[in-house]
Parts: C-alpha cells; structure tokens; sequence
C-alpha cells in the first residue's frame, strides 16, 4: 500500500486544482473532437463528394489548424488563458452545429477551415496555463498527464466516433458540440484567469540585453536560436511519429497485411500509453532532459529502422512496442524544455510556434515519405532510422548549452536580495 502511495504521489502528487480542472477539461475536448475525423467519409458518403474534393476540405481543415495555433498562442498571451479556451470552445461548439444542418460543400469546406481555426486555438493557452499554475519542479508530472489525458481522449473519440457515425453522422456533429461546449462549462467555472506578466513583478530586475527582446511577439520566439534548434529537433520526431499515420499502412499493404492488421498496430501503440504512461515521471525524473530526449529519439529510430526488414505482423508489433516506448518517455520532456525556454510574458506564443512542428510533420512525411517508399522500398525506413539516430545526436550536443540558456533566463527573472535592494539604492 506504501508503495502505491509512493507511486501516486510520484505520478499526480502536488499539483494545484486549477490543473486538475485544465486537465478534466483537456479529456473532455479530446474525447468529444471525434467529429472531424470522420469529415471525409461524411463528405463522399452523405454529400456525394469526390475522393479529391474531399481530400482538399480535409486539407483546409489542417490548414486552418496552422493558423488556429499561432492565432490561439498570440490571444492567449493578449486576452489571457482562460478568455482564449473559452472563445475557442465555445465558437467550435458553434461551428459543429452548423456543420450538422448544412447542405452545400462550400459551406462545408468553409466551416471546416474554420473548425481547424478554433480547434487549434486551445493548444498553446492550454500548455501556457499548466505551466502558470504548476511549481516548476512539479511540470515533468503535470506535462505527463497532459499527454496522458490527449491521449486517453483520443481513444475514447476513436470508439464513440465509429458508434455515432454508424447511427447518424447529424448525431456526430451534435454530440460533439455537446462535449465541447461541456470542456467550456469546465473551464468557465473551474479555470481562473492564470495570464501572469512578468513586467507586473515590479520586485524583478530587467533581464540582461541580450535577453530581452526589444518589442516581445511573435517574431521573438521565430528568431530565439536556442529555441529554434529544440523546434527543429522536435519537428525530427514528429516526422518520425507521422510514420505511423501516414507512411506504415502503405508498408504493411506491400506486405500483403491488411487494414486489419494495421489497426492492431495502432491499437496496440494506444493501449501502452493508456496503461503505461503513468509510471513514466518515475522513470525518466531522475535523469536529464537532452538525455532522456536523445534515448526516446533513439528508440523510435530503432523501432521505426527494423520495419526495413519487418515482413510479418509480429515484427510490425514488436517494433511498435519499441518507438511507442519512445514516443512516451519524450512528452514530458519535450512540454518542460518548451516551457522553461519561453518568457513569461511569451509562454503561449512559444507554444504556438512549438506546435506548429505537427502540422508541418503532418505535411513533410507523407509527401517525401510517399516518393522515398515508392523509389526506395524498404530502405525507406533505414533512412527515417537514420534521421533519428542523427537527432538523438542533436539533443546530446545541444542539451548543455540550452540549459546555460535556460539557467541565464532563470536568474534574470529572479527578485533582488535584500542586500541587493539596499545596494541599489
């Protein structure tokens, strides 16, 4: 009993309600947001739309979410955490509610743009409120059940959306209107404002020249190279992660494996993280964050590398043990680093450009991972095999001088002694 005390407090321990609140509203808009996932069968099934023409609404979707991302980081830190997640639930639970009773394509594409929009929006304010309420020795843990609760969301999502789309794709829309405007009655009730400025601090000496920004925005994080080298070593994972969405099916169908088989795959890779991702904090706490990125890089170079030699399901499985293993070991992480590099007064907008990596990866892999597959075969994966060993190299070598960043930034923010002020004065 001790020890499943022990591991609870390891794993949940310590973290404020606010958070907890954040995190009940985070599950409920991941397992509600099931509606557009079934967007291009709903188009060709329901409206008699074309393979292509549906395939260009599903891309105005993502499109919008680039947008949503950087438009949500900008807001959050202008009109606060709390303003941003509610404008963003509540016009989505709008938007799905038109998409259920409307009948012409342009509409549909318009408001599909739209719901990209406002579906990303809640990203950056979401993160940037963890890390507004959580002590920072306590974020490895919060970050952790953050990716935890997408996750368990988006299983849940997965299994309602299959059931509501077999019954009613009208019903679909509705009931995840319903669930999202349930996260906005969570947030609206629950959630404080947590937008923190660290200009209001009038204790907190200015930081040094060289690391303030002369007029703070968005462009300050685009041109922050510390940051900039974490993003693009962060980008190298997602491409390795969008294998599975987007390159691995074509790989199984060449070895004969049907949708099936895939699904197990995927299924699979699912699960561990439902049931493991909670002993991770334990696991990885105790070690640095450039080495713990450099190991779960590596992993999934591994796991990803043997698929060029993958030809029966076992294989596929145990390979997708092994990068799954990486993929959760690296969220944590990947949160904290983004969070103690960020200003303050900036934490949504480094966001922002920190989650673009996955629409950006959501493009890249499957368009230069298509043509490699189909002129490379099976060497295909030994070359995203060597992409991750590559970044795992990155993070070792950029890791030391980050963390000099990161301690520069720290001390800049931290009051004057009392002997200080006497000094100054």
């Amino acid at each position: 009993m001790h020890a499943v005390r022990r591991w609870w407090h390891d794993t949940a321990g310590g973290l404020p309600a606010t958070f907890w609140y954040l995190w009940v509203g985070l599950l409920i808009n991941r397992a509600g947001a099931f509606a557009m996932l079934f967007l291009s069968l709903y188009l060709t099934d329901v409206r008699d739309a074309s393979v292509g023409l549906a395939g260009t609404v599903v891309g105005l979707y993502g499109a919008g979410g680039a947008a949503g991302v950087l438009l949500g980081g900008v807001l959050a830190d202008r009109w606060g955490r709390r303003a941003t997640l509610l404008a963003a639930h509540l016009t989505t639970a709008a938007l799905m509610v038109a998409l259920a009773f409307s009948r012409s394509l342009l509409l549909i594409a318009v408001l599909a743009a739209l719901v990209g929009v406002v579906h990303s929006m809640p990203s950056p304010a979401f993160v940037a409120a963890i890390v507004d309420v959580v002590p920072a020795e306590r974020r490895s843990r919060a970050f952790n059940l953050q990716f935890w609760a997408f996750n368990l969301g988006m299983a849940v999502a997965s299994l309602l959306a299959g059931v509501l789309a077999e019954a009613s794709f009208t019903a679909l829309f509705l009931v995840d209107a319903a669930a999202t405007l349930t996260a906005a009655v969570v947030i609206g009730w629950k959630v404080p404002e947590t937008l923190r400025l660290a200009t209001s601090t009038a204790d907190q000496p200015p930081p040094p020249r060289s690391l303030r920004p002369r007029r703070p925005g968005l462009h300050t994080a685009l041109t922050d190279r510390t940051f900039l080298v974490f993003v693009g070593l962060t980008f190298v994972l997602a491409v390795l992660t969008m294998q599975t969405s987007t390159i691995m099916p074509l790989a199984m169908r060449d070895d004969g494996l049907g949708p099936s088989a895939y699904g197990l795959v995927v299924a699979l890779g699912g699960a561990l993280i439902v049931i493991g991702q909670l002993f991770v904090p334990r696991l990885i706490d105790r070690h640095r964050k450039d080495v713990v990125l450099a190991a779960s890089t590596t992993l999934l170079a591994l796991g990803f590398g043997v698929l060029a030699v993958a030809d029966e399901l076992a294989v596929y499985l145990a390979a997708a043990v092994v990068w799954t293993v990486g993929s959760m070991i690296a969220a944590p992480p990947n949160a904290q680093i983004n969070a103690d590099l960020a200003p303050p007064q900036l934490r949504a907008r480094y966001q922002s450009v920190f989650y673009l990596t996955f629409p950006a990866a959501a493009f890249v892999a499957p368009t230069l991972g298509g043509v490699s597959l189909q002129h490379l075969g099976d060497r295909h994966w030994l070359i995203v095999g060597g992409l991750g060993l590559l970044a795992a190299l990155g993070h070792l070598l950029a890791g030391p001088p980050r963390e000099r960043h990161v301690a520069a930034l720290r001390k800049a923010g931290e009051p004057p002694t009392p002997a200080e002020r006497v000094s100054a004065s």
